[in-house]
């Protein structure tokens, strides 16, 4: 089971080609913009200036998800979490808006509408979590 990681970005939310650029340095470990820039150009029906993957670098630098090093003149960029790590962090934080919603009748209305498969992975985290307390009581 994946737990939540120690370090997290200041801002989790990201657009479109922030994702996009951050799924490029989780597949290429350390890049430099020449290196982002090429691999979204590789596609022949993208266009995008060079300044702007600079641009969204930097932007993703700032919202804390990648670390950025200066070499002489060439700067590096790296992510500060894997993407495993990040998956997890959305999850907990979809979890909470949900149950955020703290409404018994919003939470029923919905798992009603679930299909028999989703049924089983809620029944399989039920358990899961059964199982932690369960490890927790016995420490």
């Amino acid at each position: 089971m994946a737990s939540l990681p120690n370090y997290r970005p200041k801002q989790l939310s990201l657009g479109p080609l922030e994702s996009e650029i951050l799924h490029i340095i989780w597949e290429l470990g350390t890049v430099t913009v020449k290196d982002v820039h090429d691999r979204i150009l590789s596609d022949p029906e993208r266009e995008l200036a060079y300044t702007s993957v600079t641009t969204v670098l930097q932007r993703l630098t700032q919202k804390g998800w990648l670390a950025c090093n200066r070499q002489g003149r060439i700067y590096t960029w790296r992510a500060l979490i894997s993407r495993e790590q990040a998956q997890t962090l959305k999850a907990y934080e979809q979890l909470n808006q949900f149950l955020a919603v703290g409404n018994p009748d919003v939470v029923a209305a919905f798992a009603d509408s679930l299909d028999q498969s989703s049924v089983d992975q809620i029944e399989a985290i039920a358990q899961r979590l059964r199982a932690i307390r369960q490890a927790r009581e016995d420490q």
